[in-house]
């Protein structure tokens, strides 16, 4: 009876899930095969975080063992994630960064990787995208930086440390 009860509230979690991925997710995350989508870190970030608090809500206190793994899961993922980017980040910043991307010829996984890691210099973006080498020029990496801070929003103690950093390298260049 327990199974059959795990089963049917993840099968609702999973409803749930389809609908807010349906909302959420760009059609540039879209694969050809319709069921394939790629998940931002703040897709997963807003979906575990509306989980919990719907959790919090209904106020079941016993949980199989099962549910328990699945707490820790979700715990441990929120935890991580909760130290990226994606936690500045909204929908309307994510669909300005996507329609932004449009001019740059990245992939959409590459796109992915910017939005999830918010680079700040030409060196993670060459980490990120394959071939940024022979892909993209100097100016092109700059303006795709450009295209990043400017958009999405990072941690005002990070982008103290970049700027006294970019400070830095342009003083030694002098």
């Amino acid at each position: 009876m327990k199974t059959n009860a795990c089963v049917s509230s993840l099968a609702e979690v999973s409803l749930e899930s389809a609908k807010w991925k349906l909302k959420f997710i760009s059609a540039y995350f879209r694969g050809k095969d319709a069921n394939a989508a790629l998940l931002s870190n703040f897709e997963v970030f807003q979906l575990l975080t509306d989980l919990k608090q719907q959790r919090k809500e209904s106020g079941k206190n016993k949980q199989s063992s099962g549910q328990q793994n699945l707490n820790t899961i979700m715990y441990e993922t929120l935890k991580y994630i909760s130290k990226t980017p994606c936690r500045y980040q909204s929908p309307e910043i994510v669909r300005d960064f996507l329609v932004a991307m449009k001019d740059h010829k990245l992939t959409k996984a590459e796109k992915l990787q910017l939005l999830n890691h918010r680079p700040v210099t030409a060196v993670e973006i060459q980490l990120m995208v394959e071939e940024s080498e022979e892909r993209l020029t100097e100016e092109q990496i700059e303006s795709l930086l450009q295209t990043v801070t400017s958009i999405l929003p990072g941690d005002s103690e990070e982008q103290q440390r970049n700027s006294a950093m970019a400070t830095e390298d342009k003083g030694d260049q002098a």
